[in-house]
């Protein structure tokens, strides 16, 4: 039996839609890591150091700052506390431009802020092997954000 040219019609309407799912997912992912992955992909020029944190809020945890070069000492700044921060902990940092507020730096620093687009990856794995039955398409992007994910938890 022959496909009418209206059933053919709307299964492109919904691979289409399907598809702008997908793209939605993978765009909001790489919007929300871009935030904090910016600032360690393009750190050339911005005040890197080492931050000490001496305490940790619900939210934050904060510490002194101490330059590496080219940059100001300050007694006060401070991080996510989602980045695995304890008291007397040390690590590299750069600090956000016109802020107290720093990114960690370094591998772990950097699969921190590419975290939501693992997520992303994660759940647009799911719509592509269910919506579009593209299941290797699917396989890859579920164990690219899989990977992400947990190289960011063992960094960390």
């Amino acid at each position: 039996m022959k496909r009418s040219s209206s059933l053919r019609v709307l299964s492109y309407a919904r691979g289409a839609g399907v598809l702008c799912v997908v793209a939605l997912l993978l765009v909001a992912g790489v919007w929300s890591s871009w935030d904090s992955a910016h600032h360690i992909v393009l750190s050339k020029g911005r005040e890197h150091g080492t931050m000490t944190v001496t305490g940790c809020g619900e939210e934050v945890c904060t510490g002194p700052f101490a330059p590496s070069e080219g940059a100001a000492a300050r007694s006060r700044v401070s991080i996510e506390q989602s980045v695995a921060a304890r008291k007397g902990d040390r690590f590299s940092v750069v600090v956000r431009p016109g802020t107290d507020e720093v990114v960690r730096t370094g591998t772990a620093g950097f699969l921190h802020a590419w975290v939501p687009l693992g997520g992303a990856l994660v759940l647009a794995a799911l719509v592509i092997g269910g919506g579009l039955r593209w299941t290797r398409v699917a396989w890859g992007a579920g164990a690219a954000g899989g990977a992400l994910l947990l190289a960011s938890f063992i960094a960390l």
